[in-house]
C-alpha cells in the first residue's frame, strides 16, 4: 500500500468514527425522558445543583409580583416509584444565597428586618406525609417547613418531567417541578405586611436529581 493510499485510508477511518460518534450524541439528544414513573429506578438520589433553582414570588404593593431567587440550596430523595406515597424529600436552603439582581437590597433582606440570616442562615424543608395523586405524575405532600425560627406544615405540589440516563453525565436522573405557597407573617416574619407589602409567598422549585452511587 503506497503512502497516499495509507494517508486517504486513515482520513476515511477518522471520518467514520467522526460521523459515528455525531450520530450516537444525536440520537441521545433525541431521547427524550421516560415520563412512566413506575419505570424508573428506585433508591437515594441526591440534588444535580447545577440544575436546580428556587424561585420566589411576593406582591409589590399591588403594582407588581417581585421575584428573587436562592442561588445555594441542596437536596435529597429517597424514591420509590412503586410506592410515591413512601418517598421523601428533604432540602436546605442557604438563606444568604438571597439574589434579587440588586445587591444593596440584598443585603437588606439578609438583616435584622427581614430574614436576619445571622440568626436563622438556612430554611429548612421535609415531607412527613403524602397527601393524593391529582393528575398523571402531580402529587401532593405535606410537609414541614423551618423558616426564620418557626416550624409549620405546608403543602407541596409536586410535577414529575421524567427520567432516564442523562448521555452528557452518564447517571440516571429525575427531573421535578414543584411549588408551593405560605403567609411569611405565619414564620414570624411579618415587616411591612401592613404596608401592602405581599404576606404570600410563593416558591417555584425546578430541579434534576441523581442516582446516588
Amino acid at each position: 500500500m503506497s503512502l497516499s493510499t495509507l494517508s486517504k485510508f486513515v482520513k476515511l477511518e477518522v471520518l467514520l468514527l467522526l460521523v459515528g460518534a455525531l450520530s450516537s450524541v444525536s440520537c441521545s439528544r433525541v431521547m427524550a425522558p421516560d415520563t412512566e414513573i413506575v419505570a424508573m429506578q428506585s433508591g437515594q438520589y441526591k440534588l444535580d445543583k447545577d440544575h436546580a433553582s428556587l424561585v420566589f414570588k411576593i406582591n409589590h404593593l399591588g403594582f407588581s409580583s417581585y421575584v428573587g431567587r436562592f442561588n445555594a440550596l441542596d437536596a435529597s430523595l429517597d424514591f420509590d416509584p412503586e410506592k410515591i406515597e413512601s418517598s421523601r424529600l428533604n432540602v436546605i436552603v442557604d438563606m444568604k444565597s438571597i439574589d434579587v439582581n440588586n445587591p444593596k437590597f440584598a443585603d437588606d433582606l439578609r438583616g435584622s428586618d427581614w430574614l436576619d440570616v445571622k440568626k436563622f442562615p438556612q430554611a429548612v424543608f421535609k415531607t412527613t406525609r403524602f397527601v393524593e395523586s391529582k393528575e398523571k405524575n402531580s402529587y401532593r405532600f405535606e410537609g414541614e417547613l423551618t423558616f426564620h425560627g418557626v416550624t409549620a406544615p405546608v403543602m407541596l405540589d409536586v410535577k414529575f418531567n421524567g427520567g432516564g440516563r442523562n448521555f452528557l453525565t452518564r447517571k440516571f436522573t429525575l427531573g421535578f417541578s414543584a411549588s408551593t405557597n405560605f403567609k411569611r407573617s405565619a414564620f414570624g416574619a411579618d415587616n411591612m405586611v401592613s404596608f401592602g407589602v405581599g404576606d404570600d409567598i410563593e416558591l417555584e422549585i425546578h430541579a434534576e436529581f441523581q442516582k446516588a452511587s
